[in-house]
């Protein structure tokens, strides 16, 4: 577990890296602090000092591995955001398998990426993650689609699936903030209203809609078409 001692550049994202590898850590310390934009405040190489750095610094955004000792990087994701809710998690690893892709994103990741990609992409991602802009490889984008290509159809003699029209003007808005990758603190700002009144809608919509979490309300906002206004 590492600190920076230094002052973080005025205004900057501030950026905690999580990697059991040194090596790792280092060659993306390097790279994030050579940003005028971006700082690293802090290194963890588990689970279990991600969550107590994320807490102590409230970065705007976290790299974290999935495979590490201690806590696992799904498991840390959970608790993380338990602790410094407004950060945002992007995966950062060499695995790309469902098994592991989708209990991470479920768990409140923002973003996944693999470790093959060019560092110029990896710091543009940091700054999107940092605005709230969900960030995927391409690869686990096509993945998460073929997810919903593959949901089974439903049975003759089962209701009708849920509609747009099942919701609220306010529900529908909320629910094209949360596919664009806004929290929930984010889009009480954006909509004028309270956290609290934004987790009334996300609860309406997730019982309304037959769905899980916000992932799943993500990719359905997405393939009913309510993404949010570019």
């Amino acid at each position: 577990m590492s600190d920076n001692p230094e002052n973080p550049k005025s205004g900057a994202i501030q950026v905690l890296i999580v990697d059991d590898h040194a090596v790792v850590r280092q060659g993306l310390r390097t790279f994030i602090d050579l940003q005028d934009d971006m700082s690293v405040v802090a290194e963890a190489e588990n689970g279990a000092e991600a969550v107590a750095l994320a807490q102590q610094h409230q970065p705007d955004v976290i790299l974290l591995d999935l495979v590490m000792p201690e806590m696992d990087g799904v498991e840390a994701t959970r608790r993380i955001l338990e602790g410094s809710p407004a950060s945002h998690i992007i995966i950062l690893t060499s695995f790309g398998e469902d098994d592991k892709v989708f209990p991470a994103i479920r768990a409140g990741a923002q973003g996944y990426l693999l470790k093959d990609i060019h560092p110029n992409q990896l710091v543009q991602a940091v700054r999107e993650a940092a605005l709230g802009r969900v960030q995927l490889h391409p690869d686990i984008a096509r993945k998460l689609m073929s997810a919903v290509a593959a949901e089974p159809a439903a049975a003759k003699d089962a209701p009708p699936p849920p509609q747009t029209s099942d919701l609220t003007d306010r529900e529908q808005e909320v629910l094209r903030l949360i596919a664009a990758g806004m929290n929930n603190r984010q889009i009480a700002g954006q909509m004028i209203i309270s956290e609290k009144t934004v987790k009334t809608h996300v609860s309406n919509i997730l019982s309304k809609l037959g769905l899980e979490d916000r992932t799943q309300a993500a990719i359905w906002a997405i393939k009913h078409g309510l993404e949010a206004d570019s």
